[in-house]
């Protein structure tokens, strides 16, 4: 997806990489189908979403424990989700370390809007200027809840 090539960065034993090649869907899979925002998800949905995506996976040695997408257009728009690290990885910073190779690809340099949802991790994305809607107002949306369950049972994940 993205138009650089793959970048590879390490720290501490462990390496960050967005070779689309890397991705362990099996990993994802497991703990995005136990996260809050996706429970239920398919394997196949998250393959086709990674896919179509700008992903970077968090590694120790060959064992995939983290996990962030981009969706994006490369140019104007970001929107970050399915952040992760294993729980066993945590108190690491590793979460920091992420975010900051995140917002340090060359694709994601002068975008006019860069967004995400959470719930519970707040204080992790203000340390990288990510600031609550300022004209929420001016956003609209559609929710469609379990929309991955219904995809999977039209044949389509």
């Amino acid at each position: 997806m993205s138009a650089a090539p793959a970048l590879v960065v390490g720290q501490g034993g462990y390496e960050i990489s967005t070779d689309p090649a890397r991705l362990d869907v099996e990993a994802i899979h497991a703990y995005l189908t136990r996260s809050y925002w996706s429970p239920g998800i398919s394997r196949a949905l998250v393959e086709r979403a990674a896919a179509h995506s700008l992903c970077f996976g968090l590694y120790d040695a060959a064992e995939q424990v983290g996990y962030a997408r981009v969706v994006t257009d490369c140019t104007t728009f970001a929107y970050l989700c399915d952040v992760y690290v294993l729980e066993a990885h945590r108190g690491q910073g590793l979460s920091k370390w992420l975010m900051q190779t995140v917002q340090a690809h060359p694709d994601l340099q002068h975008l006019r809007r860069f967004m995400l949802a959470t719930r519970d991790a707040h204080g992790l994305y203000a340390a990288f200027q990510f600031t609550p809607i300022a004209h929420p107002e001016r956003l609209m949306e559609i929710v469609v809840p379990d929309a991955h369950l219904h995809a999977a049972a039209a044949g389509r994940g």
